[in-house]
C-alpha cells in the first residue's frame, strides 16, 4: 500500500501546526510506532520553520508525505530561488548561534536530509525515516491481506494448470 498526501498551506506560522497534525493524524492512523511519529513531527516543525523564515516572499508553501512500506518521504517546497544546500547542517551549530540548529536537529532525527533547488519549483527540504510500525497496524494489515490474495491467486493458477 502507498499512501501519499499533499498540504498547500499559507505562508504563516499558524500553518505549522497543521502540517504537523495532518501529518502525524496520518501516521497514527497507518499504526506507525509512535516514536517515529514524535521524529518525524519535530523534523517537520523544523523544514517548515526554516520555510518561513528563509524562503523568499511567495504566499504559500506545499508539504507532501509518502508513505511506501517502511519509508516515509517528505517533502517541504517552498517557491523561493533556492540555494546551495549541500553542507548545511553538516557542523555543529555553537552554543550561542541564532540559527542552524534546525538543519541539525532534522538530520539527528530522520535517516536522510537533503536541500534541493529544483528550477520552475523552488527549494525543497527533503526528508526520509525509516518506519517502525505497532502490531495490528493499518498498513500492516493492508500489506498481510494483500500478500495473502496474491498468494491465494498463485495457487488458484497451480491448481488450473495441473488439472489440464
Amino acid at each position: 500500500m502507498e499512501v501519499t498526501l499533499s498540504l498547500a498551506l499559507p505562508r504563516d506560522g499558524y500553518s505549522v501546526p497543521v502540517a504537523r497534525r495532518v501529518l502525524a493524524g496520518a501516521l497514527r492512523l497507518l499504526g506507525v510506532a509512535e516514536s517515529a511519529i514524535e521524529d518525524i513531527e519535530l523534523a517537520l516543525t523544523e523544514a517548515v520553520t526554516n520555510v518561513l523564515d528563509h524562503a523568499d516572499s511567495s504566499d504559500s508553501y506545499e508539504v507532501s508525505a509518502g508513505i511506501r512500506g517502511d519509508l516515509c518521504v517528505i517533502e517541504v517546497i517552498d517557491r523561493g530561488g533556492g540555494f546551495d544546500g549541500t553542507g548545511v547542517g553538516l557542523e555543529q551549530a555553537g552554543e550561542s548561534a541564532e540559527s542552524g540548529r534546525g538543519v541539525q536537529i532534522m538530520r539527528a532525527l530522520v535517516d536522510h536530509v537533503a536541500f534541493l533547488s529544483r528550477p520552475q519549483v523552488g527549494m525543497v527540504v527533503h526528508l526520509e525515516k525509516q518506519l517502525d510500525f505497532a502490531d495490528g497496524s493499518l498498513l500492516r494489515m493492508s500489506e498481510q491481506g494483500a500478500s495473502d490474495l496474491l498468494h491465494a491467486d498463485e495457487e488458484r493458477r497451480n491448481r488450473a494448470e495441473g488439472r489440464q
